[in-house]
């Protein structure tokens, strides 16, 4: 594991944002960890298979920590979509996503109280945690109040755990990112594939609508405010760079730093995000009865989108970014490339339909 160029422990490596994440990566020696190695990688990558599920992840993680004399960690692995990554047991979610995050904060701990080097972690939370019905926009000293959504209040529980132990990880710098949708071509998820109408559920329907490139509708009740809910989109990218950006800041004043991400500009109604993608909009007179078609939707294999999402499909939310503009100062515009509406129309061809591997 020698290497002249620091080390960097990178987890969910292989997911879309680890994957976009590692050419910026190249003044590092990337120890990336996942359950499969990324199918393509640049700059110096040294990949382990391990399961954040697992209780001994912990002791290898920090064993790494110690060889390499790691000067970071990136922790991107969470269990988003259980269609996809295959996890539908809710249980070893959180053992990934929860009791994962904790090990990696043991690990740091561990690793630094025997005389390892780890300066800075950087843990990917998400808007969800803040609930799916904001008044205002969300700035990050507001309550969280994640519900319902498996990944959300999983989402929720892991960053508390990591703000509870900020303090007493060795002097070692927090910082906590707080993404909106993940929008980009190469990204998948679901609320990204709702607005696409390419979230194909794995049943006899969903497989037939997915060959014929058939686009599912967004699924919405009779009234004005539901079109004209409010969303925004964070780049994979500008993510990517920021992370990237983070990781080259000298040392911070305050151990733990949380920070809203997004796009520049104004947030869009959810009748914008529709018209930038083109999918249609399917308006049902109650909410009970689009709940009702999304769960027999899901029950039928048409759709990837789990029942506990509604809340969020239906719901309103933006972020507060002042703190993100203060932060990046005259290095904004360098890191935050795109805006909330060319975020989304980035997003309108998936790379897997488009024939980009």
């Amino acid at each position: 594991m020698a290497s002249k160029k620091p080390a960097l422990l990178v987890t969910g490596v292989s997911g879309s944002l680890g994957r976009r994440l590692l050419p910026l990566l190249r003044e590092f020696h990337v120890v990336g960890l996942d359950i499969a190695p990324p199918e393509e990688s640049a700059g110096s990558l040294e990949f382990e298979k391990i399961d954040l599920g697992q209780e001994s992840s912990c002791g290898r993680m920090a064993a790494i920590l110690r060889e390499t004399h790691a000067i970071g960690v990136v922790h991107l692995a969470f269990v988003l979509d259980p269609l996809r990554t295959g996890i539908l047991d809710r249980d070893r979610m959180w053992r990934i996503n929860v009791a994962g995050t904790a090990r990696v904060l043991e690990a740091i701990a561990e690793a630094n109280r025997m005389g390892g080097n780890v300066e800075k972690l950087i843990h990917l939370s998400s808007v969800s945690v803040y609930g799916p019905n904001l008044k205002r926009a969300a700035r990050e000293n507001d309550e969280l109040k994640a519900h319902t959504l498996t990944y959300a209040v999983h989402k929720k529980e892991a960053e508390l755990a990591v703000q509870a132990r900020a303090q007493g990880l060795g002097g070692c710098d927090v910082y906590i990112l707080r993404p909106h949708i993940f929008a980009g071509a190469t990204v998948h998820n679901y609320m990204i594939d709702c607005i696409r109408g390419t979230a194909y559920g794995p049943g006899r329907l969903g497989r037939m609508l997915a060959r014929r490139k058939s686009k599912l509708p967004i699924i919405l009740p009779m009234g004005k405010q539901f079109l004209q809910h409010k969303l925004q989109f964070a780049h994979v990218d500008d993510v990517a760079r920021l992370i990237a950006w983070l990781l080259a800041r000298a040392k911070a004043s305050d151990p733990l730093t949380i920070l809203n991400v997004a796009g520049k500009g104004e947030s869009l109604t959810v009748a914008q995000c529709a018209e930038i993608i083109g999918t249609p909009v399917k308006r049902l007179p109650t909410v009970t009865m689009c709940r009702a078609l999304i769960n027999t939707m899901w029950n039928m294999g048409v759709t990837s989108i789990p029942p506990d999402s509604f809340p969020y499909l239906v719901g309103s939310y933006t972020l507060d970014l002042s703190k993100l503009h203060a932060l990046l100062a005259e290095d904004y515009d360098q890191v935050i490339r795109y805006t909330n509406e060319t975020a989304l129309a980035d997003s309108a061809v998936p790379a897997a339909m488009a024939g980009v591997s």
